[in-house]
């Protein structure tokens, strides 16, 4: 279906009553008819009947709109319940949110200002409806962090809001490794899990790690990378993370492994690392995003100094253009609180002002689209049970940030990248020839 479809064919159901006030009154704000199907909470129906069908259960979903317009106030009627995309006429939400994007994008729709006319006659309708007032509490799962930006205190907190639902809330979810960054995809049909050994492996060996080698893995997550180096190649790990379930996690999986003479994992906030010119090799995967802007420069320092002179340091890290470095109001609202991307040429900048050589820039992007294929297919067979160990609004929030997430990446809003680096102040062992 193409943007164009979104004339006047009347929509099934009762048309008029509240529907079409609201239809009228966005009209201005949105460049012409409303492309999908809107049912309101009296069950009439206006707008385009080939569109996706959107529901408004309460006034509140308005009430949020016109407090937060556009994605926060979406966001927050969607995970409460006050506004559905069903599954209809063969549309879901991934179809419906793709489709509203490219209508915005061929009515030019960014940046635009309805004239004071349109606001005002909003505002009355608005009235009419009983859906103005004071705005809707916020939703139980949007985070609400406190402290100073970036500070060790409000970093735990943020890492909290996001990592400490439950060890099986994300083991039903992601694969047995529990990786919870993009992997590496030979073919759109390879197993998640093998596409996870595939991604650790390649970091492992971009690394050079060999029996005996010393790792940190900055930003462990729940050890897959930690307990694939040890396992695999024979590395001694120091892992640190500052997600005390994760550890607690990892540390049971090294006690049933018999790896407690190779892994060691640490409740340890990056910046506490003492170890200088000690590893052989630093690792860090998708942890970069959540240091901050201003923080950067000390991550990619810790980075560098933990690394013995001609050591390699790999990371795998997400990209970003654009006005929202933090990935937009939904995910720095209810997801990832004071996340930070860049474009990958920025970090690349950052880590060579810390004094490494970067090696190569390995592009992922088209990886995690797969990726987060596999894991809607883990989220959506275990709907019932992922709603029992959370909540209704939980699940909601989840299946909005996969489905967003996903998009992102297809369309190239957002990228992610292995960049490999060496410590250049000694000797290093790359090849002359790049084999991976």
């Amino acid at each position: 279906m193409t943007t164009t479809q979104t004339g006047t064919t009347p929509a099934r159901g009762r048309s008029g009553g509240v529907a079409q006030q609201l239809a009228d009154a966005v009209a201005p704000f949105i460049g012409g008819e409303l492309p999908v199907r809107l049912r309101a909470w009296d069950g009439s129906e206006a707008g385009s009947a080939d569109g996706p069908l959107v529901v408004l259960h309460s006034a509140d979903a308005v009430r949020r709109l016109l407090w937060h317009p556009g994605e926060l106030g979406a966001a927050q009627a969607y995970v409460t319940g006050e506004l559905d995309v069903p599954e209809v006429d063969g549309w879901d939400l991934d179809k419906a949110l793709t489709y509203a994007f490219a209508v915005a994008r061929e009515r030019g729709l960014s940046g635009t200002r309805p004239r004071p006319a349109a606001i005002v006659q909003a505002v009355r309708t608005a009235l009419d409806l009983k859906a103005f007032g004071r705005p809707p509490a916020a939703p139980a799962s949007q985070a609400n962090i406190k402290g100073r930006l970036h500070s060790a205190l409000r970093d735990r907190r943020a890492i909290s809001h996001h990592y400490d639902l439950s060890n099986e809330f994300y083991s039903l979810i992601l694969e047995p490794h529990m990786a919870y960054s993009s992997g590496y995809h030979s073919s759109p049909d390879q197993p998640l899990q093998e596409a996870q050994e595939a991604k650790l492996d390649l970091v492992c060996t971009k690394l050079g790690l060999t029996e005996g080698s010393t790792l940190l893995d900055v930003g462990c997550g729940w050890g897959s990378m930690s307990l694939r180096a040890a396992e695999k190649f024979g590395a001694r790990v120091v892992g640190v993370t500052i997600a005390a379930e994760q550890k607690k996690f990892i540390d049971a999986r090294i006690a049933e492994r018999g790896l407690q003479d190779r892994v060691e994992i640490r409740l340890q906030d990056y910046r506490e690392v003492p170890e200088r010119d000690h590893f052989d090799a630093v690792s860090s995967i998708e942890m970069g995003e959540h240091v901050g802007q201003k923080n950067y420069p000390t991550y990619a320092s810790v980075l560098r100094r933990s690394v013995k002179p001609g050591g390699r340091v790999l990371i795998q890290q997400m990209s970003r253009t654009g006005k929202w470095p933090g990935g937009g109001p939904f995910i720095e609202s209810f997801i990832a609180p004071d996340m930070y991307m860049r474009p990958v040429g920025e970090t690349v900048a950052f880590l060579e002002r810390a004094g490494l050589e970067v090696r190569d820039v390995h592009g992922l992007r088209e990886h995690y689209v797969l990726t987060v294929a596999g894991w809607l297919e883990n989220f959506y067979a275990h709907r019932d049970r992922l709603v029992e160990l959370t909540d209704e609004e939980t699940y909601r929030v989840w299946e909005l940030y996969l489905v967003g997430g996903s998009m992102a990446f297809r369309d190239g809003r957002m990228g992610v990248d292995q960049i490999l680096m060496v410590r250049p102040d000694g000797p290093h062992d790359l090849p002359l020839v790049r084999g991976v």
